[in-house]
């Protein structure tokens, strides 16, 4: 390993700092180099360097928007087992304590930053000289992603759709439960989907979604906070409704009051949020699931029947 990172980053120097981590889906690293430190992420599974490749789209996506910081990637090295590394700038990171309200003002404006990016295009398009490409990103009118994501390490189906509600519940639910089947043949997860598809479409009654570049996975362990603000890593990047965002962090907690009345004095919620919450919260649920086995079932079986009611 040390061989290869020292051809792959043209460094001499390869000095192992006391900084490891470990998740249970790849373990870390960091490194100190001839241009500076950077945190190295190993993966062993086949699937790696997919999953790798989509991080670092994300992390891409998410730097150029100059809104919430990320470490910035360097490059996914594929590994003779199959498995990839992924290497990426360093930080030294804390708990997040002192910066919660400054995340959910920076997070508000990641989810904003498309909406921006159109309105900056449209006065563009009458400003004389002025025109499409004067930005380095561009407005995104559809849902999806250009590359495959991995929620975890199962990969999320990212093809481009202009409808929210189809994409959501094709491209994230379906998807989810059919793993299930496949995995447990669950009939009441079957028979609870089957009603509950035909309530989905109602929670968005009135809405005009507009896409927003997500981080994608913000739970409390993929948060942080380095001297001088907040810091995300791990995403699970698409353009989606904002409100999915929210969804996770609900679940396992580690997210302050400062945070969530920061952002929503940004995003407001609209009517009907706390059950669409719920709907956001039975693909992570239903993802676990398929991750970590049937403990997770109950809450998932929970939440379909709460939402057919």
């Amino acid at each position: 390993m040390e061989s290869l990172l020292k051809r792959e980053l043209n460094t001499v120097a390869l000095k192992t700092l006391g900084h490891a981590a470990g998740g249970c889906i790849s373990q870390g690293q960091s490194y100190e180099t001839d241009s500076g430190r950077v945190f190295v992420k190993i993966n062993h599974k086949s699937q790696a360097k997919k999953m790798f490749d989509g991080e670092m789209a994300g992390l891409e996506a998410i730097l150029k928007t100059s809104t919430v910081r990320v470490p910035k990637p360097v490059k996914v090295i594929s590994l003779s087992d199959g498995g990839a590394v992924f290497v990426m700038e360093h930080f030294d990171i804390h708990s997040l304590n002192r910066y919660m309200a400054t995340l959910g003002e920076q997070l508000a404006d990641l989810h904003l930053h498309n909406a921006t990016l159109k309105e900056q295009q449209r006065k563009d398009a009458h400003t004389v000289g002025k025109g499409p490409g004067q930005s380095e990103m561009q407005y995104v009118n559809k849902f999806g992603f250009h590359i495959a994501t991995c929620c975890g390490y199962l990969p999320q189906h990212n093809d481009w759709q202009s409808d929210w509600v189809n994409f959501f519940t094709r491209q994230r639910l379906q998807v989810q439960l059919d793993l299930i089947e496949k995995e447990y043949a669950d009939r009441e997860a079957r028979d609870l989907w089957s009603k509950l598809q035909l309530k989905i479409p109602a929670l968005f009654h009135d809405m005009e979604i507009m896409p927003a570049l997500l981080h994608g996975d913000l739970w409390g362990g993929n948060i942080g906070q380095v001297e001088d603000g907040p810091v995300i890593f791990d995403p699970a990047s698409f353009y989606g409704h904002s409100e999915f965002e929210l969804a996770i962090s609900g679940i396992f907690g580690g997210f302050g009051t400062g945070f969530y009345t920061a952002y929503h004095n940004k995003i407001p919620k609209a009517p009907g949020f706390e059950k669409r919450l719920k709907l956001y919260q039975l693909f992570h649920y239903l993802n676990h699931w398929n991750h970590f086995g049937s403990g997770y079932r109950g809450s998932s079986v929970s939440i379909m029947k709460a939402l057919i009611l």
